[in-house]
């Protein structure tokens, strides 16, 4: 199945491209406040936790990268299944809003339309 113009992109679809977008800019502003709170916090000692606090903010780059080229014109297909995965593994980083979203578009995403249609998008 290819994607003409004319073909509507699915709700589910987009919902995945909103969510993900503003989950990553969620991630990068808790990786920021985390990683600064806790260099501050141990008068730099922090510094060698940095790495693991940075994760949410690695993650949010790619959420960005991933919600625009899915809300783009023509719309691009990233890996949403990895992505998710990695949401609802920031949990371990005490992102609560990253599992949900995580979750969410796991469900949104097996669902035969919206896979079909993700999946027939050009890289």
């Amino acid at each position: 199945m290819s994607n003409s113009p004319l073909q509507p992109k699915p709700g589910k679809v987009q919902a995945i491209a909103i969510m993900t977008l503003i989950n990553g800019i969620l991630n990068i502003l808790w990786g920021i406040g985390l990683t600064g709170s806790v260099v501050l916090g141990t008068l730099g000692v922090g510094l060698l936790c940095a790495p693991l606090t940075i994760l949410p903010l690695v993650l949010g780059i790619f959420e960005i990268i991933g919600g625009v080229k899915l809300m783009g014109e023509p719309p691009r297909k990233f890996n949403v299944q990895t992505i998710a995965i990695l949401e609802i593994v920031a949990i371990l980083a005490g992102d609560g809003i990253s599992l949900i979203v995580g979750i969410l578009n796991l469900v949104f995403y097996n669902e035969p339309p919206t896979k079909q249609y993700i999946d027939s998008l050009p890289s």
